[in-house]
């Protein structure tokens, strides 16, 4: 069985600006690479989890989506970095259009993505680390049965989520979190 870094993108990959979807508009969040490369270096697989409405929403295609994501994994590649996967969720419950309004089980709070995951690249989810900066990634990760779960961010996110690891930003979740050398 494989271990996995579990990263949500829009705030723990790149500042979340809202609706990112080119390169000119992508700011990597600083300690992303270093992080990555803790992880790897130590038997991680990186995986991508992100909820993407703003497909759902008009904002941007799949295609444009996914071309972002091809140069993306080709930056974090520039720095020896391997993005092993990506997942995604393009639909919206209540904001969507088409046959993108929809609830799913791939959309966080639901476990789905990391379960497709799980199931693709067979990965020992009690070895695994999530990482993202809301409360619906911390519930995510918990009913999949992710292990070490870690907020990024504003510490009142906390509050309600399942049992979790918080940090201010990446450095001090790097200083603070040792479960890379499990």
């Amino acid at each position: 069985m494989n271990k996995a870094l579990f990263l949500d993108r829009d705030g723990i990959i790149n500042v979340d600006h809202g609706y990112v979807y080119q390169e000119e508009n992508f700011e990597f969040v600083e300690g992303i690479f270093e992080l990555c490369t803790k992880a790897q270096v130590n038997g991680f697989m990186i995986i991508v989890i992100t909820n993407q409405s703003g497909i759902g929403r008009g904002k941007y295609s799949e295609r444009e989506f996914e071309e972002l994501c091809q140069w993306m994994k080709a930056e974090f590649q520039q720095r020896n970095i391997v993005i092993d996967d990506i997942f995604y969720c393009p639909h919206h419950p209540t904001n969507a259009k088409g046959e993108y309004l929809q609830s799913c089980y791939c959309r966080k709070p639901e476990p789905g993505m990391i379960i497709a995951a799980q199931k693709k690249h067979e990965i020992d989810l009690a070895q695994s680390i999530f990482i993202g900066d809301k409360k619906s990634d911390m519930r995510a990760a918990n009913s999949a049965g992710v292990k070490y779960r870690l907020l990024v961010g504003d510490q009142d996110q906390c509050e309600g989520a399942p049992k979790t690891l918080f940090a201010e930003n990446l450095h001090d979740l790097l200083l603070r979190f040792d479960g890379f050398e499990q």
